[in-house]
């Protein structure tokens, strides 16, 4: 089976962890431990508080607030999940672009009788600007507005009419009740007007295209294998993930940055040689000449060269609470590759809301801009939007070993 990894986003209380809640227990993927816990943690309007299968720290408990990246795994005889439950405050935007960036799917959730809000444009330019495919906009607390269909399409015309603007290749509406169950697992009989799918079977049939169907080979050396024992005396292999795309025996590769090129001689797995290889699998890759290749390199087919630059311009979300000034000094870090660099200029700070790109001299907790960065040396990448792996990166403080951002190459 596949796995389908999505995260769910809306402001606070609009039912995030309840339905995540309402699929596991659903779904009977809950242990019996599990539940007898939650029931004796106490019940919400007569019915078990499903949000705590999600919402496992202490003060999200005291709260009843989402503050940290909640991951839970079920499945079902047709698909494994792997679900990102995100905090809806503002001031958790961050812990959204953790789980939005590992995510194939989003479910967006709206309260019935709110409409959308402020968190509903920021979770959506989120969204958009991660590149994830398919968007499932999930109307929720149908049962508070008597399981209207005026407001339903009321609120999917409202939601239709903002989104214009983003960059959100599929956008799906669906009605629910996430404390009642409706049109989460089982098809609601308070809402016969509704003649599309439940969530989960949505979830169940919808067909995502990963990175692993794009067809660009690139590899980034993980780790060079010098066994240097007399049965492999002269074996040098280059270890790591192939993050998108396939390799053939015999391909003539570039190694970058160095730009040297030579020919795939084998392919060696944990199971034995093979003639080729696929995304995402792990392979020792060795070459016909010796060249210097090191850890952090890539290797990437010959014909299908990515960009080589030490000039990098992307979107960041910053992370830390010391603000980002121009000029500062970080780590740079992607996938493999570690390098030296610098930010040389703030082109513009984004606000979330309205989506108006805003002078600025400085990034703030949570705040996204695009910033132009120099890096030590050259670094191969591809743009983010076509390939996730070699377009994304992060900014590390060396002083602290923070991550302080989180960013997409253009």
């Amino acid at each position: 089976m596949d796995i389908l990894r999505f995260i769910t986003a809306g402001s606070v209380d609009d039912g995030k962890s309840t339905l995540i809640g309402r699929l596991l227990y659903d779904s009977k993927s809950v242990f019996i431990d599990q539940l007898e816990a939650i029931e004796r943690a106490g019940q919400v309007n007569g019915e078990i508080n499903l949000a705590l299968l999600t919402d496992g720290l202490k003060a999200e408990r005291e709260q009843g607030i989402t503050i940290d990246v909640a991951y839970k795994y079920f499945s079902t005889p047709k698909r494994k999940f792997i679900i990102a439950d995100a905090p809806g405050h503002v001031q958790y935007t961050r812990n959204m672009v953790t789980g939005a960036s590992n995510s194939d799917l989003a479910i967006l959730l709206i309260d019935a009788r709110k409409g959308v809000i402020e968190q509903t444009y920021r979770h959506s330019y989120i969204v958009s600007l991660l590149r994830l495919p398919y968007v499932v906009v999930c109307i929720n607390k149908m049962d508070l507005v008597n399981y209207s269909e005026e407001v339903f399409l009321k609120i999917k015309e409202q939601y239709l009419q903002f989104s214009k603007d983003l960059n959100l290749k599929s956008i799906h509406f669906l009605p629910i009740s996430a404390l009642k169950g409706d049109n989460v697992v089982e098809l609601s009989k308070e809402m016969p007007w509704w003649k599309g799918n439940t969530l989960l079977g949505f979830l169940e049939d919808i067909e995502i295209h990963t990175e692993e169907d794009n067809p660009t080979p690139r590899f980034p050396v993980q780790y060079v294998i010098r066994p240097q024992t007399t049965e492999y005396h002269d074996y040098r292999g280059y270890a790591g993930q192939i993050r998108s795309g396939h390799f053939s025996v015999g391909d003539p590769v570039t190694i970058l940055p160095s730009g040297l090129r030579s020919k795939i001689k084998e392919i060696d797995t944990f199971d034995g040689k093979v003639n080729e290889a696929f995304s995402p699998m792990s392979v020792t890759i060795q070459l016909v000449d010796d060249v210097d290749v090191s850890r952090g390199d890539m290797i990437v087919r010959s014909d299908a060269e990515p960009t080589l630059s030490q000039d990098l311009e992307g979107t960041i979300c910053w992370m830390d609470t010391k603000a980002m000034v121009p000029g500062n000094k970080y780590m740079f870090r992607q996938s493999t590759n570690a390098v030296k660099a610098s930010i040389r200029s703030l082109n513009y700070r984004v606000d979330t809301q309205t989506h108006e790109k805003m002078d600025a001299d400085r990034l703030n907790l949570n705040e996204i801009g695009q910033v132009t960065i120099r890096t030590a040396k050259p670094v191969a990448y591809d743009p983010y939007e076509k390939i996730r792996g070699t377009g994304s990166f992060i900014l590390i403080d060396e002083g602290t070993n923070q991550t302080v951002a989180a960013g997409m190459l253009e």
